[in-house]
């Protein structure tokens, strides 16, 4: 998928989860996954992730793998928020098994408030599948995210 340069907000209602997904992009980079009620009227729903997203809602499995993502997060949380990718369609972790892929030690306190910091602030959901963490918080909002893991049978 090339969208090398593309810059703006692409919205798009899916009624698999009952609200819009919107991707904000910035130099062909994502920045952004939110899930308002309703698509911002100067958003343009044509754009090939929604579609991909939308299939990916549909069922087709998906991970979205070679999406450029435009993180601006401090580095230990961005490592947090990339061990995300790792984690397989349709399996999920939990908060201590998510530090350690991130490389963080989850017995010590400082390090699981940055992973418990990153996924509560997640820029980019769906892409960054915080859905598939159990037990920690999640940028997901709660209707969303029961949406998401019922689609990958979690």
């Amino acid at each position: 998928m090339s969208v090398s340069g593309t810059s703006g907000v692409f919205a798009r209602e899916f009624d698999e989860i009952g609200r819009t997904v919107q991707v904000g992009f910035a130099g062909g980079r994502v920045i952004s996954v939110s899930f308002p009620g309703e698509p911002p009227a100067d958003a343009d729903g044509d754009h090939d992730l929604l579609d991909r997203i939308g299939a990916y809602l549909d069922g087709e499995r998906e991970e979205f793998p070679e999406v450029a993502l435009g993180l601006t997060v401090p580095t230990d949380r961005r490592e947090v928020l990339e061990s995300l990718r790792s984690v397989p369609y349709g399996e999920e972790v939990s908060v201590s098994q998510l530090a350690r892929l991130g490389g963080f030690d989850p017995d010590d306190a400082d390090d699981l408030e940055v992973v418990t910091g990153a996924l509560a602030d997640n820029p980019i959901p769906i892409l960054l599948p915080d859905h598939r963490v159990v037990g920690g918080p999640h940028a997901t909002p709660g209707d969303v995210r029961s949406a998401l893991r019922r689609v990958e049978g979690v």
